[in-house]
């Protein structure tokens, strides 16, 4: 992309962040399940528009990889809301702050991710080679969180960062409504949500680790990973205070991710080969593996996840035995 067209996108993005903190200084209520629907709507939207803009101004495969690159950030971002809820409740953290305490542990995260995605590309440049790694990671990862099962409070643990900044930071025992800091007989203390922001951010860059390789898995184009990225995290928020209640329901997540994981790992492998010039392995020609067939193995692959999941769920709720209310 020209320089000018990343000027002009990261000044838009910029602007929807800023509009983004105005709707939420202004908000004087816990997020509704209507408030939330209304923004993972608009985001959504935005996304949509966006992705048809790179279809019609630098064709199908830009608007493609971008759309098969934000499926693929937003539904495995699906899975830190897991943790997300964890953190909430770990800290105890007042309903009326969660939005706020989301809003800057995402916008950190997105600045940090940035980094990651531009560090990725360069190495991608530079060598061919770190197609290879990206794969190999991508499916022991996926086999890692096949194996792992339903999320549970282990997904989260305070680390040395955390530990160091309890140790440091005067910090208040109690929450001051949705304050980063207050005063406590004359002394300026932080309270407990700036280790709740911090855990926030660091669980998305963790998070990263595995979306920023996936997603290199499909496009090699900094500028849609960028963009696909900042727009699957903008509607995150929004997501976790829609879709926070049934997170329970969706049994199967970590068997669809693992599986998008898996074939994104090793679509980048036989992209390395292919780039080695080896198009064969013996008998077995490595076929090419296109983005129209990457979006179509990821949209039925989530679809399937989601129904097998719903049903599932029902026939569990079917199961669980009716107490029946003993005579005196």
């Amino acid at each position: 992309m020209p320089p000018l067209v990343w000027v002009l996108t990261i000044a838009g993005l910029l602007a929807i962040v800023a509009f983004d903190l105005i709707v939420i200084a202004r908000r004087n209520h816990t997020v509704t399940i209507k408030d939330a629907t209304r923004w993972v709507l608009f985001y959504v939207g935005l996304a949509a528009l966006f992705a048809i803009g790179l279809f019609l101004f630098s064709g199908g495969k830009s608007g493609g990889e971008f759309v098969a690159g934000y499926i693929t950030e937003y539904s495995l971002s699906v899975d830190n809301l897991f943790v997300f809820v964890i953190i909430m409740a770990r800290f105890s953290v007042p309903s009326l702050a969660q939005d706020k305490v989301l809003y800057i542990g995402i916008v950190v995260s997105m600045l940090l991710r940035a980094v990651f995605i531009l560090a990725g590309a360069a190495a991608i440049s530079a060598a061919s080679w770190v197609f290879y790694i990206f794969g190999a990671f991508l499916v022991y990862t996926a086999v890692r969180l096949a194996i792992e099962g339903e999320n549970d409070d282990a997904d989260f643990q305070e680390n040395a960062v955390l530990r160091g900044m309890r140790r440091i930071l005067p910090i208040s025992h109690d929450y001051d409504g949705a304050k980063l800091a207050t005063r406590i007989d004359g002394k300026r203390m932080v309270t407990p949500l700036v280790i709740v922001i911090s855990a926030i951010g660091m669980a998305n860059v963790i998070f990263a680790l595995d979306s920023i390789p996936a997603i290199f898995g499909l496009t090699q184009d900094a500028y849609i990973v960028l963009t696909a990225n900042a727009f699957a995290l903008m509607g995150l928020r929004q997501l976790y205070f829609l879709i926070g209640g049934l997170l329970e329901r969706i049994v199967y997540l970590n068997v669809g991710l693992s599986v998008i994981l898996a074939f994104i790992g090793v679509k980048l492998i036989v992209e390395a080969l292919h780039g080695s010039h080896i198009d064969d392995i013996g008998a077995i020609h490595l076929p090419h593996i296109g983005i129209v067939t990457s979006l179509s193995f990821i949209a039925a692959t989530l679809f399937v996840t989601t129904v097998a999941s719903l049903v599932k769920s029902s026939r569990d709720a079917r199961r669980v035995p009716v107490k029946v209310r003993s005579e005196d």
